[in-house]
């Protein structure tokens, strides 16, 4: 297969959702219908104790929660898919925001009957502003929820987006039966049974057909007829340019714990969704076709596996192919590197890989040359845009609570620093370390890491800031950039990459630093070259 073909079959996507509403459970079905993994193993359930296969870290099992993207790749009908399933919970949103550089569409699942919830709006609100093109799947149809209209018209408002429906529930809830597929013009009963892998599909090119009645009987027979008429009606016809330029957003309904509705998602999934797409870089627009490679770090992880004391920097190929053991240009470091084991994933198993091809994720083994948003290419300078560190919400004191321990402190903080779990901040004035995080939950995150994966131990005390300022004065040799630092010592810090930070306390500060140092630039997140 020639290097176009390769990129034609790439599919690179994230599942972005508020926590609970079924993110995982969906990204295991999918694995499921791809032949990556053999049964599924409920979140939720006690009674299985496999957990599911995405969530990979000690912490994660025992919340429930994912707080680590993962990425899992599979083929299904001669498409290569890529899934990048990323963290729900709002403590983590910030890996989520940088996941979404890396994706070429989303799929934002929402659960019947919380309908639209806050965290959704946030990050369907990025990818909006970035143009990923967005399919909608409207999760556990088998519980009692809102109207599917109600539901629709909720996605229109709370996310600003156009819908137009792929496949609709007949009954919900209790009285919940299965779902039309209006892309195939089919229908697919729902058993209710969750033991029977895939479920019958009976073709229904014509609704008026009176066979519907013997199947679901009269009453959701006519009920079914209405709202399709309705939706032909109100609904714009699915077009896939619009969609491809994120002005028109398809929706699926089904149940991901029961595996209904999954396959009509992933078959219309693999024919419309994009391929790799162009992607800016600070200089030009890189195509996916060019020969050389280019490439971006967007997600580093230290520990994959317990057993062996391992980094990986994930890299996504953006154009030209990737392959073991060739030279490649580290921009920020100006100088070559070459890799002799490139992983890449297939569900839980890691595999080496000889070449990979744009839309890819490529895990190279890392000894602390990788920072996120590091770029690789065959020699040219250039960086890739829009992988930004935000201001954090948090701050907090770190300390050494094992004196023993210093030396493993420094490494484990360093290397979940380098993976943006969090930032680290150091006080000009006495070098002590803060930490600055999205969410509280990271603490914890944080010092159960310490601990299992380094050794040691670390105590927080308060520290009373209210956002981090990055500075950017227009004359570093000005009067006025000497005064701002001599009033503000106190508060300034340097960021892991030597950046100057004001520590604000509070909004005013910032407002009222802003009016008496007009010429000392603040920004709220690292990217403002």
């Amino acid at each position: 297969m020639g290097f176009l073909e390769e990129i034609q079959r790439r599919r690179t996507f994230g599942i972005i959702s508020h926590p609970d509403a079924g993110k995982t459970t969906l990204t295991e079905k999918l694995l499921l219908f791809g032949g990556a993994i053999q049964e599924a193993g409920a979140v939720k359930n006690n009674k299985i104790k496999k957990g599911a296969t995405s969530d990979f870290m000690e912490i994660e099992r025992q919340r429930g929660i994912s707080v680590s993207t993962s990425v899992l790749a599979f083929n299904y009908k001669d498409k290569k898919i890529n899934i990048l399933d990323t963290p729900g919970h709002k403590d983590f949103a910030e890996d989520t925001f940088r996941t979404l550089t890396a994706v070429d569409s989303v799929i934002v699942v929402v659960d019947v009957a919380k309908g639209v919830e806050e965290q959704t709006e946030k990050l369907v609100a990025v990818c909006r502003m970035r143009k990923i093109p967005i399919i909608v799947f409207i999760n556990k149809l088998d519980r009692e929820g809102k109207d599917a209209f109600d539901l629709m018209d909720e996605v229109e408002q709370k996310l600003g987006l156009t819908v137009t429906p792929l496949s609709f529930p007949i009954g919900m809830g209790y009285d919940f039966q299965g779902i039309y597929n209006l892309w195939e013009q089919n229908i697919n009963l729902f058993s209710g049974d969750s033991r029977k892998n895939i479920e019958e599909t009976i073709a229904f090119s014509d609704v008026k057909n009176p066979e519907l009645e013997k199947i679901i009987g009269q009453k959701p027979a006519d009920q079914l007829r209405e709202e399709l008429e309705l939706i032909d009606e109100v609904y714009p016809k699915f077009d896939r340019q619009d969609y491809l330029d994120g002005k028109l957003q398809p929706v699926f309904f089904g149940s991901a714990l029961n595996n209904f509705g999954v396959r009509e998602l992933l078959d219309c999934f693999v024919q419309i969704a994009p391929s790799p797409r162009p992607k800016d870089s600070e200089s030009r627009l890189v195509d996916p076709k060019e020969e050389k490679m280019t490439g971006f770090v967007f997600k580093i992880h230290a520990n994959m596996d317990p057993k062996h004391r391992d980094r990986l920097a994930f890299i996504k190929i953006v154009s030209g192919t990737f392959e073991r053991n060739k030279p490649y240009y580290h921009v920020r470091q100006k100088k070559n590197l070459k890799f002799s084991s490139p992983n890449a994933f297939f569900a839980e198993k890691k595999e080496i890989v000889d070449i990979s091809y744009p839309g890819d994720i490529v895990g190279l083994h890392d000894t602390g040359n990788f920072k996120i948003g590091d770029t690789l290419t065959e020699g040219e300078i250039m960086s890739f845009k829009g992988i930004p560190s935000f201001s954090p919400e948090h701050f907090r004191y770190i300390n050494n609570a094992d004196p023993m321990k210093a030396k493993q402190l420094d490494k484990g903080i360093d290397q979940l620093m380098d993976e943006g779990v969090a930032q680290l901040f150091t006080l000009e004035m006495n070098n002590r370390k803060i930490i600055g995080t999205v969410g509280a939950l990271q603490y914890e995150v944080i010092q159960y890491r310490l601990e299992h994966e380094y050794g040691a131990k670390c105590t927080y005390e308060n520290f009373p800031v209210h956002k981090a300022c990055w500075v950017k004065p227009n004359d570093v040799k000005s009067d006025e950039f000497k005064e701002f630092r001599r009033i503000k010592q106190k508060f300034l810090a340097h960021d892991k990459y030597g950046q100057l930070v004001f520590l604000a306390d509070s909004d005013f500060t910032i407002q009222m630093t802003q009016n008496k140092y007009p010429n000392v630039k603040l920004y709220f997140t690292s990217e403002f070259e």
